[in-house]
């Protein structure tokens, strides 16, 4: 296959990165790197769809990670997880030798947020990633296994239609899901069967992932591209209530309680690599904003909440205050942005030597957020689902929605283009069951699936 018909396949698939925010990955993989990394690591915890990709589909995966590192010209493959993994390494390197493939497995200790690709490509390659850069300018290219997975079925004519992902938290049992994209999240609750009524989820995991409590809005929810996991919980958990504290309380409280104690910043995971970031900084001068008028000042008092990743670090477990750094970065980067304000990048961070001594253990992250009941709960089987219903996003990518190319009433088939990838960063987006289309709008399609996908 051609370097162009490699891509072309790609992007014709709409596939985009399954294990983050979806960056198509045809315009990932448009590129020569040194070092293709495959990240296994399942970054957040209670999070079991990566472990089990690569119990059940490791020759699949090893398949498409060495015609992917050729494509890239890659010299050093490396698939990074957790140590703790008995199962899934055992079940990679027989694919691995099977496959007489030249990958290394990088066995990662049990911290967060190891699968931050950033701290992946530090820990493999030694160098870190420049302020608000990506792995290629270190020479590197990181893909997670769920993508590689979708790169098998590209390269065997089939598209992202559908998706593996992991139910747990307030349910009977953690399991794991194979539905069509467009199931309603509700219809995978109900799969693995909520243990309470009046419910709220997080989309994704506990650090990073998507709060949502309106019932409303839960209702609408389904499942995606990008969709790993679903975390059950009670209105009145812990990180429900963080989630929804107002910017306003926030401020008042870090004017009342931010002891400057640097926790935030000495744990900081991107501090450890050698940004430019100091979240006690930002919390110190959050009380002089609208004294600020001149732009140079609030860049010195600001800035360096730009090179924040949002992974909670600061929040979550550094803060004995329990104050809200993370929340406090993100108002700034809405503000510097409002001012036209950025701030010079470090092209070439140095890592601080007190790295591995500052990562944070994810057994003691997971009792500081109340988590503990889940955490040794593992999905054991896989439910093949697909429900009456399914309502398909046109936008499941960063970048541009996808337009439309069904009207209702269409009959599609499992695998039919409903919608094309825009001019510009988009992805084609396509049908995971045979069925009519219901109604078509900006938002997606409606379709009534007649069984089969």
């Amino acid at each position: 296959m051609t370097e162009m018909n490699f891509i072309d396949t790609v992007k014709s698939a709409g596939i985009v990165g399954a294990g983050g925010a979806g960056f198509p990955t045809h315009v990932k993989l448009n590129s020569k790197a040194e070092y293709f990394i495959i990240n296994a690591a399942e970054c957040e915890p209670l999070i079991e769809t990566d472990k089990f990709l690569c119990r059940e589909f490791a020759d699949e995966i090893i398949d498409a990670v060495v015609k992917t590192a050729a494509h890239l010209e890659a010299k050093k493959i490396i698939i990074a997880l957790k140590g703790k993994y008995h199962a899934e390494i055992e079940s990679l390197q027989k694919a691995i030798k099977k496959a007489k493939a030249d990958i290394t497995i990088a066995e990662m200790p049990t911290f967060y947020p190891a699968g931050d690709e950033q701290t992946m490509v530090q820990f493999v390659t030694g160098r870190s990633v420049p302020e608000r850069g990506l792995p290629l300018d270190v020479g590197a290219v990181v893909d997670n296994v769920g993508t590689m997975l979708n790169v098998h079925n590209a390269l065997n004519g089939i598209p992202v239609a559908d998706k593996y992902l992991s139910v747990t938290g307030e349910v009977q049992k953690t399991i794991m899901l194979h539905v069509p994209i467009g199931t309603p999240l509700v219809s995978c609750i109900n799969q693995a069967g909520a243990t309470i009524d009046d419910y709220v989820i997080i989309i994704g995991g506990p650090m990073m992932g998507k709060v949502v409590t309106d019932p409303a809005e839960i209702a609408k929810a389904v499942v995606t591209k990008t969709t790993g996991n679903i975390l059950v919980l009670p209105k009145d958990h812990y990180l429900i209530k963080r989630a929804t504290f107002p910017i306003e309380k926030i401020r008042h409280q870090t004017k009342s309680a931010c002891i400057q104690c640097r926790m935030c910043t000495d744990l900081c995971p991107r501090y450890l690599l050698g940004h430019e970031i100091r979240p006690h900084h930002v919390m110190r001068n959050m009380w002089r904003e609208f004294t600020i008028e001149d732009n140079d000042e609030f860049l010195r008092a600001f800035g360096d909440a730009l090179n924040c990743c949002d992974c909670g670090v600061c929040e979550m477990f550094s803060c004995p205050m329990g104050l809200s750094p993370r929340k406090v970065n993100g108002y700034y980067k809405l503000k510097l942005r409002e001012r036209g304000i950025d701030k010079p990048r470090n092209k070439e961070p140095i890592a601080s030597k007190m790295l591995q001594d500052r990562r944070i253990p994810t057994g003691r992250l997971v009792a500081r957020l109340g988590l503990s009941e889940y955490y040794d709960r593992h999905a054991h089987e896989c439910i093949e689902f697909t429900p009456k219903d399914i309502f398909i996003p046109f936008r499941q990518q960063i970048g541009k929605p996808a337009v439309p190319q069904v009207k209702a009433g269409d009959s599609v088939k499992a695998g039919d283009l409903i919608a094309a990838a825009a001019e510009g960063l988009s992805a084609n987006i396509h049908c995971g069951v045979n069925g009519v289309v219901k109604e078509v709008s900006a938002d997606g399609a409606l379709i009534h699936s007649e069984g089969g996908r």
